[in-house]
């Protein structure tokens, strides 16, 4: 999602203040748990200069999700650009699994998925992000079984969608220490073996 460093074109330095706080403010308390006052005081400013910039805790909550669509353009890019399915594939695979076990990220993914499942509204803020992530998965897995990269696959979309769940779910297990050093290698070799064509 998004930390200190992971924004590639940050907003008013202010506003990015309130981010900052707020993502942080999420991670340690949660995010129905925090209010506006908390960010404001985690921002050092007044409640009045938060309202100046945001107009309460849901739309601190949408810029954060806008930032992290332009942070997955990166991963959409690689995606459709690559000539050589599967190396596309396995360098998507190495690059989203180190940006999904980012501490910052796997947490804060997963209190937007739990608070989610109780507040549909914050579902659709960011549904589309992973939606995009999942599109440009689709598309080179049939772009792959086309060339003879990949074996034919009944329902793209669903591979392409747990291809994404093992990453996201091998990021968790890295942040509570459940994943050994090699988890990363297994991980890919799971993959390449779901999508390679069978002899």
């Amino acid at each position: 999602m998004i930390g200190k460093k992971t924004a590639p074109s940050p907003p008013h330095p202010r506003k990015q203040r309130i981010i900052e706080a707020a993502v942080t403010c999420f991670l340690e308390a949660g995010y129905h748990q925090t209010g506006v006052r908390d960010i404001a005081h985690r921002a050092g400013i007044s409640l009045g200069n938060l309202y100046n910039h945001f107009s309460g805790k849901e739309a601190v909550l949408a810029e954060i999700a806008r930032i992290e669509a332009q942070e997955l353009e990166a991963f959409r890019t690689l995606l459709a650009a690559g000539p050589d399915p599967k190396a596309t594939l396995t360098r998507f695979v190495e690059d989203y699994a180190e940006y999904a076990a980012r501490p910052e990220n796997a947490v804060l993914g997963l209190e937007i998925l739990s608070e989610a499942i109780r507040a549909p509204q914050i579902a659709t803020l960011f549904s589309g992000n992973r939606a995009g992530l999942v599109t440009g998965l689709e598309e080179l897995l049939e772009k792959g079984a086309r060339t003879g990269h990949f074996r034919a696959f009944e329902d793209p979309r669903e591979t392409a969608g747990l291809i994404l769940d093992a990453i996201e779910g091998r990021a968790l297990r890295v942040l509570l220490k459940d994943a050994k050093g090699s988890a990363k290698t297994t991980l890919w070799r799971f993959i390449d073996a779901a999508t390679q064509v069978k002899p």
